[in-house]
């Protein structure tokens, strides 16, 4: 029988490489530039590792923080590694968790992907902040418990929590949508002008100068409370 691949012996086979060492090596020059601007951005905001929620702090905070990662050529598996290292102890000296979570949010807004899933679940420490700005076209899923602030100044994009957050989640969101599968702290919506908060479990408080949005708690709008509906 004739060997049909009899034709082919005179191509020369070469042997492909895959560089995994080269690819290595570029994703831990990415995390180290993630990682530094994220060390000078607090070398910058915080003084004797005290953090103070004002607006115009978060406001630099952030801008500083999207300078930072505008820079680095990273994706959604970078963010997790970002949080891995800021959750464990040893390769960063200190985790503030309000710059963390800012730092994170800037990260995650400024991301190529549209839809971004972090799994909290798997850290230790906690992320206040996260979802800040979230602009519009964004979805960011949290899984697990998040920390205070959550979907603050929220822009448009729809946030996720699959578990519980903290106090002041929604604060001065302008659009989008909130979601909380379970309980939340005290000052829900705080400041909001506009979007949508949905809580599935139990609410602290609802939050005072509230000038827009809305807030639904199992479904049921709570805020601002239709009377014609009784």
């Amino acid at each position: 029988m004739i060997n049909p691949f009899e034709d082919f012996k005179q191509y020369p086979y070469k042997k492909k490489e895959i560089p995994l060492d080269r690819i290595v090596e570029a994703k831990e020059r990415v995390m180290d530039q993630l990682l530094e601007g994220y060390l000078k951005l607090v070398e910058e905001e915080v003084k004797d590792l005290v953090w103070l929620v004002e607006h115009s702090r978060l406001v630099r905070a952030y801008a500083a923080a999207l300078r930072t990662v505008q820079k680095a050529d990273y994706d959604v598996d970078d963010i997790e590694d970002v949080c891995l290292e800021l959750d464990r102890e040893g390769r960063i000296p200190y985790m503030i968790s309000g710059p963390a979570g800012i730092y994170v949010s800037a990260l995650c807004n400024n991301a190529k992907e549209e839809r971004i899933r972090l799994r909290l679940y798997e850290l230790k420490r906690t992320f206040h902040f996260l979802g800040y700005r979230l602009p519009e076209g964004k979805t960011l899923i949290l899984e697990g418990n998040a920390g205070d602030f959550i979907g603050a100044a929220l822009s448009g994009g729809r946030l996720t929590v699959e578990g519980s957050s903290g106090n002041w989640a929604g604060a001065g969101m302008m659009d989008g949508e909130l979601f909380i599968t379970e309980n939340t702290g005290r000052n829900v919506g705080e400041w909001m002008s506009g979007g949508e908060i949905h809580v599935d479990g139990y609410i602290g408080g609802i939050g005072k100068g509230i000038r827009g949005g809305r807030i639904y708690h199992h479904g049921e709008l709570i805020h601002p409370y239709d009377r014609s509906a009784r």
